[in-house]
């Protein structure tokens, strides 16, 4: 049998889901990001929109907004341990996230995007 409207659903369906992969944005569980950034203490250096000792999170979207590579290094960042510089011109190794889930880490750089 022939379903037009079966194929229609279908042909739409993959072409959101290209669209949604292509532009590498998906759903952010935001709760999941900040229970993650509490667990880890990012919280003691950062904030959403107040500067602390390290960037607020929506100077750092900001930055990135636009760049090809954003998610990619800001992952690169947060689990390294490379250098993070201070204003006053001192470095210090930046914390390691704990977890090895690449989906949560993901979900919380893309939340520091979203700011």
């Amino acid at each position: 049998m022939n379903y037009p409207l079966d194929k229609a659903i279908i042909t739409a369906s993959i072409s959101m889901a290209a669209l949604f992969f292509s532009t590498g944005t998906y759903a952010v569980d935001e709760e999941a990001a900040k229970a993650l950034a509490r667990q880890n203490g990012c919280l003691k250096c950062h904030s959403v929109s107040k500067k602390m000792d390290g960037p607020a999170y929506k100077d750092v979207a900001a930055k990135y907004r636009g760049k090809a590579g954003a998610e990619a290094r800001l992952i690169e960042h947060i689990t390294t341990g490379e250098k993070a510089k201070f204003e006053d011109g001192h470095e210090e190794e930046h914390k390691i996230i704990k977890t090895k889930d690449m989906n949560e880490i993901r979900n919380l750089v893309n939340w520091i995007l979203l700011q």
